[in-house]
């Protein structure tokens, strides 16, 4: 799941976030997630509890990625963040895998569209998630944030979205599907020419402005919002 096969492949790509998108917020990873980072911040900024969850915020904010603003701010080791973070969280405990995923992932008509993970998480994060709902078999690579390299790339920055593209091979923008949680990532996914649905799951409540042009609550709505993307067959029968 690295680079984008050779060869006559479908042009159009569909991008799929992965946490908080391929399982539901239900699983609490980034509560989890939340707290190793809140830790981090506590251990090696030497900060009260209080004002590490503040900077960790505002870093965030800032930067759609905390890592981002303790690379820049403090030269922090990105690689040693997330050995403590993003590979310490318990996933084996919390995700599962999950069949209707399985089953709107094998209805995608793969002669027509490639699948392709974007993720602002570290590959190592992002490929132990997809070994864990059982899914690999579907993506044909992975664009993720890149702690190797400073400064650090991440959604919503332009630049990401264009090199999510080079990887999967595809050259529009308006042959790129995306379904992202996050309203910024897929605000600027829409600014730029991306057909994007933003995934709002039933208790999270919906943005007084939508981000884009489509907002679904499940991920089984793609079947609607977007059908050109499924099998015939299944179209025609949702």
């Amino acid at each position: 799941m690295e680079s984008a096969t050779n060869g006559a492949a479908p042009k159009q790509v569909f991008f799929f976030d992965i946490d908080n998108c391929l399982y539901p917020k239900s699983a609490k990873v980034h509560d989890l997630m939340a707290d190793l980072i809140d830790r981090y911040f506590v251990t090696h900024l030497s900060l009260p509890w209080d004002d590490a969850v503040r900077l960790h915020k505002e870093y965030y904010q800032n930067y759609g990625l905390a890592i981002e603003g303790l690379v820049r701010h403090h030269q922090i080791d990105p690689l040693d963040y997330n050995a403590k973070v993003d590979d310490a969280l318990p996933l084996d405990n919390v995700i599962k895998p999950r069949p209707e995923l399985k089953k709107l992932l094998a209805d995608i008509d793969r002669s027509k569209v490639r699948l392709w993970l974007f993720t602002n998480a570290y590959v190592n994060h992002a490929k132990r998630v997809i070994r864990l709902l059982e899914i690999e078999e579907f993506f044909e690579g992975v664009t993720y944030c890149d702690y190797s390299e400073v400064p650090l790339l991440c959604k919503p920055k332009p630049e990401m979205y264009q090199k999510a593209m080079r990887q999967a091979g595809v050259e529009k923008y308006e042959d790129c599907f995306f379904v992202d949680d996050s309203y910024q990532n897929c605000k600027k996914a829409q600014e730029l020419g991306w057909a994007v649905a933003h995934l709002v799951e039933e208790g999270v409540k919906p943005p007084k402005t939508p981000a884009c042009q489509f907002q679904i609550r499940h991920l089984e709505e793609l079947r609607t919002v977007f059908p050109q993307c499924f099998k015939e067959t299944v179209a025609e029968a949702t």
